[in-house]
């Protein structure tokens, strides 16, 4: 399968050196590309420079979170009093984006906040999205869209595939699609050979892990080798970006790319 490209999201993998050594590493792996939530706690120059030495290719960053335990630790977008720290959120995430030269933008979208429902932080949710569509016009950066599952983010606004497919037809604008997360969506749907196919026109970015322990692929129990035959014969020719905690080793782990690729 020569045809499936994968990225090292740098969250995640060789976490066995900081932050700041784990371009070297990925490259040093074998790969070209990278993907990360947060460049915020470093200036973009510095960041750029990384990616420089390295030989890598920006993919994708997040748009800024709040602290972790706090009501926006998983973002802002959904936050009907917040979008003031939204909209700064986005445009900063823009910023850092063309910095960076990265393809996408995720734009995090976050727990319902106490005290609001459902459909009211749904409908700030969609506003939001056509909002920061507009910003990004002219930038060369498409949005992305995440479900995340129930389990490990409980009271996240987007609650299956279905509706972040709705969201993305409702503001009507193909510079923004899913980001398609198997982990997650193995979770809360399964069916994922089928999610990807039904999806496969809209989704702008793939990201896996295996389930239960989001370890590699080919520890758990999605049928990697599957999936990945069903992404080649799609056409599919975007970036796969590996969004999983190491088991172990980082660089150990990674026969599966080797093993479940053939």
């Amino acid at each position: 399968m020569t045809g499936l490209r994968f990225d090292a999201n740098l969250k995640w993998l060789f976490t066995e050196v900081p932050f700041v050594e784990r371009f070297d590493a990925a490259a040093r792996a074998g790969f070209t590309a990278v993907e990360y939530a947060s460049p915020y706690e470093y200036e973009a120059r510095q960041l750029g420079a990384l990616l420089a030495s390295a030989g890598l290719e920006q993919i994708l960053i997040n748009t800024p979170m709040g602290p972790a335990g706090s009501p926006t630790r998983s973002g802002y977008a959904c936050f009907p009093d917040l979008v003031g720290e939204y909209r700064e959120g986005v445009l900063r995430g823009l910023e850092y984006a063309t910095a960076l030269g990265a393809k996408f933008l995720h734009v995090v979208g976050g727990i319902v906040p106490e005290g609001v429902s459902a459909d009211r932080a749904f409908a700030r949710y969609v506003a939001n999205i056509a909002w920061a569509a507009e910003q990004a016009r002219g930038t060369g950066i498409r949005l992305l869209l995440e479900v995340q599952n129930k389990r490990d983010a409980p009271g996240f606004v987007l609650t299956s595939q279905a509706q972040a497919a709705a969201v993305v037809e409702a503001v009507g604008d193909n510079l923004v699609g899913l980001l398609l997360d198997f982990y997650h969506a193995q979770i809360d749907e399964g069916d994922i050979v089928r999610t990807f196919e039904k999806y496969r026109d809209i989704a702008f970015h793939l990201q896996i892990a295996d389930v239960p322990e989001r370890h590699e692929p080919g520890t758990g129990e999605i049928a990697y080798a599957n999936l990945f035959r069903a992404i080649e014969s799609s056409g599919y020719d975007g970036w796969i970006g590996c969004e999983y905690q190491p088991a172990r080793d980082t660089v150990a782990g990674l026969t599966w790319m080797k093993d479940l690729t053939q």
